[in-house]
């Protein structure tokens, strides 16, 4: 029997995922894993799981103490791994920050490349006075890869413009795995990190200007900066929240999306958001806000937007979604029929095993 190709993924940091690029990852090895012999480069602040897992191998780095370099460093140790220790037949990279090791990378391998994000307008407080780092990558490195996926596709036509070379565009999928669920009469926001640009702040400030008295949920790691989280629980003081955490159990997250009233996306940047989509896959109604990356999923047919950052539209949103929930109800159902349409996770592998097929001689 003929092996295997062998696929090294680098960029997911570890398995299992609890979102964002990782569950890209997660998903394209479940579906295609007995086509491609998957090898996942992790470091430890992530996983602690290694070896041969569930149709892949895992190979784990020990995470640096300095955890402000630890991302660069298993960057780093991640491709000399794979260029002086192992033989792959191609190297799916994922995120822009890592376009860095390509040139070391493209020594012995064709490399794919998936941006999750791309441009220095929307950095983070935390990465910002990195910027130029960020930009020497989208100026130098990321136009070395053989093969550029962009993950949203308004963003694919601003990386082409800024590299001058095709980039393809595949999106993010979910699992329809959605049963009726009685609802419950509680709010919900969720992510995956709760910091400053998912605009949890927004979402209670909103709540409080309208004097909510409801139950409202809050899952996602609330520890990611000392000042943010004491903003939240400021705001969440005259409120009935409650604080999931970080729920990595994904049937029991999408069990809490299901039974939502109303789920509340309030980040003022995505490219294309697995919550978003994860939420919309329940049939729960919506009300996010109006950026690019979400408008790029959905229509006012399918979700309600808010305005950016308005505090007071989110609130009058809120209120009329309240006030007519049959008609949100409708909004739900069609967002429901479009992931099934564009959004199923097969059909997102299965234009993977596409571009794999371009590389790789079988």
């Amino acid at each position: 029997m003929k092996p295997k190709p062998k696929i090294a993924m680098i960029g997911l940091k570890g398995l299992p995922a609890f979102g964002g690029a990782a569950a890209v990852g997660e998903n394209i090895i479940e579906h295609l894993k007995d086509q491609y012999d998957f090898t996942v480069y992790a470091t430890s602040s992530h996983t602690d799981k290694k070896g041969r897992l569930n149709g892949f191998q895992q190979i784990v780095f020990k995470a640096l103490s300095f955890t402000k370099m630890n991302t660069f460093y298993y960057y780093v140790v991640s491709a000399l791994h794979a260029v002086l220790f192992k033989n792959y037949d191609l190297i799916h990279l994922h995120h822009r920050d890592a376009a860095f090791i390509l040139p070391f990378l493209r020594l012995r391998y064709k490399t794919i490349l998936t941006i999750h994000g791309f441009g220095t307008s929307d950095l983070s407080d935390k990465w910002n006075k990195y910027r130029w780092f960020f930009e020497i990558q989208e100026r130098f490195f990321v136009k070395q890869a053989d093969e550029i996926i962009s993950v949203s596709e308004r963003e694919r036509t601003l990386i082409e413009s800024k590299i001058n070379k095709t980039v393809s565009y595949i999106p993010n999928g979910v699992y329809l795995n959605y049963t009726t669920r009685i609802k419950e009469d509680y709010l919900m926001f969720a992510a995956g990190r709760i910091v400053s640009f998912k605009r949890c702040d927004v979402f209670l400030s909103a709540l409080n200007e309208i004097n909510y008295k409801g139950k409202v949920l809050i899952a996602g790691d609330l520890e990611q900066s000392i000042d943010y989280k004491k903003k939240i629980l400021d705001l969440s003081k005259n409120l009935h929240v409650e604080f999931l955490g970080l729920v990595l159990d994904k049937n029991k997250l999408m069990e809490y999306y299901s039974k939502a009233s109303l789920f509340i996306f309030p980040s003022s940047r995505e490219a294309m958001s697995m919550v978003l989509l994860e939420a919309a896959s329940t049939g729960t109604p919506i009300i996010c806000s109006d950026i690019l990356g979400n408008k790029n999923i959905f229509s006012n047919d399918e979700v309600l937007f808010f305005e950016t950052d308005n505090v007071s539209d989110l609130a009058s949103k809120i209120k009329w979604a309240n006030a007519n929930i049959d008609l949100m109800h409708e909004k739900a159902q069609k967002a429901l029929n479009k992931i099934r349409v564009n959004h199923q996770w097969h059909d997102i592998a299965s234009s993977y095993d596409k571009i794999f097929k371009k590389f790789i001689k079988i």
